[in-house]
C-alpha cells in the first residue's frame, strides 16, 4: 500500500477523498483473503493515530460495512474524545470478566460504525493484552463485524502495540514526517516486523503542504533505507558534472 496523505484538518473535503484512498488501498492489500483486524500505532503521542482510526472507520462504514473501533490504549486513551462520549466500561472490563460483550459495544454517530472504550485504566496493561482472554475477544468481535480497527498505544514508548499486532490480520503505522525521523520510524517498523505482523503501509498524517519539496523528498529517501548525506552530494556531483558538460 502506498504512502498517504493527509491534511491538518480532521475531516474536510481533501481529507475524505484521502480517507477513502486509504480505504481502496486497503481493499486492495487484502484480495486473496478478507482483512477483519486492522492495529492503528505510531511511533510517538500526538501523532494523529486516534483521529485516523476514527474517521477510517467511519469511511468503511460508509461503504455499508460494519465497523467496530476499539480504543486499544488501556494506558492513555484518546479515541473517545473523538467521539466525545464518556462510558467507564469497556475493554479492559471485558478481558477482566466483569462484563459482558453486549455491555461494551455502543453505537457511534456514524451508521455502522460503533466502538469500544478501553475502560478502566489497569495496572498491568501488557498483561491484559497478551491474555487468552484478548484472543477470545478478537476472535468474538472478527465473527460480529466486517472490520475491527483497533487504535494502539505509540510503539516507540510501549510495545502493547506489537502485541496486539502479531494477533491482527494488518498493520498501519501513521508518522508526522516533521516530527518523526527516519531512524525512529525504522526502529518501529523492525518492531513491527518482530512481532510477525503484516505491515501494509505508512500513512503520513499533519502534512505541512509546504513541506512536500525538498525536504520532503530527502525524508523519503532516509526513511527508506538511504542515507540523506550522499543523496546530497550525489546530487551536488550530479549538478556539477552537468554545468562541466556545459562549458565543454
Amino acid at each position: 500500500m502506498d504512502s498517504i496523505q493527509l491534511s491538518e484538518k480532521s475531516w474536510d473535503l481533501d481529507s475524505q477523498e484521502a480517507f477513502k484512498a486509504l480505504r481502496t488501498n486497503i481493499e486492495f492489500s487484502y484480495i486473496d483473503k478478507k482483512l477483519t483486524t486492522l492495529t492503528i500505532t505510531s511511533c510517538s503521542p500526538n501523532e494523529g493515530k486516534s483521529t485516523v482510526s476514527y474517521y477510517l472507520g467511519a469511511t468503511i462504514a460508509q461503504n455499508g460495512s460494519r465497523v467496530l473501533l476499539v480504543d486499544a490504549d488501556l494506558r492513555k486513551p484518546m479515541l473517545m474524545k473523538k467521539i466525545n462520549v464518556d462510558n467507564p466500561k469497556g475493554l479492559s472490563n471485558f478481558i477482566l470478566n466483569r462484563v459482558k460483550l453486549e455491555q461494551v459495544i455502543h453505537q457511534s454517530p456514524y451508521e455502522n460504525l460503533f466502538y469500544i472504550s478501553c475502560g478502566v485504566k489497569p495496572p498491568n496493561p501488557t498483561e491484559l493484552l497478551g491474555s487468552i482472554r484478548f484472543n477470545e475477544f478478537l476472535e468474538t468481535v472478527s465473527q460480529q463485524f466486517d472490520t475491527v480497527i483497533l487504535d494502539t498505544p505509540p510503539l516507540g514508548n510501549v510495545i502493547d502495540a506489537a502485541i496486539i499486532a502479531s494477533k491482527t490480520d494488518a498493520t498501519i503505522m501513521v508518522i508526522q514526517p516533521e516530527k518523526i525521523n527516519f531512524k525512529l520510524a525504522r526502529a518501529v517498523k523492525e518492531q513491527l516486523e518482530n512481532a510477525d505482523t503484516k505491515i501494509l503501509g505508512v500513512i503520513l498524517n499533519k502534512m505541512n503542504y509546504k513541506y512536500m519539496n525538498k525536504r520532503y523528498y530527502n525524508y523519503y529517501h532516509q526513511y527508506y533505507g538511504h542515507d540523506g548525506k550522499t543523496y546530497r552530494n550525489w546530487l551536488r556531483e550530479r549538478k556539477q558534472t552537468k554545468r562541466k558538460n556545459h562549458y565543454d
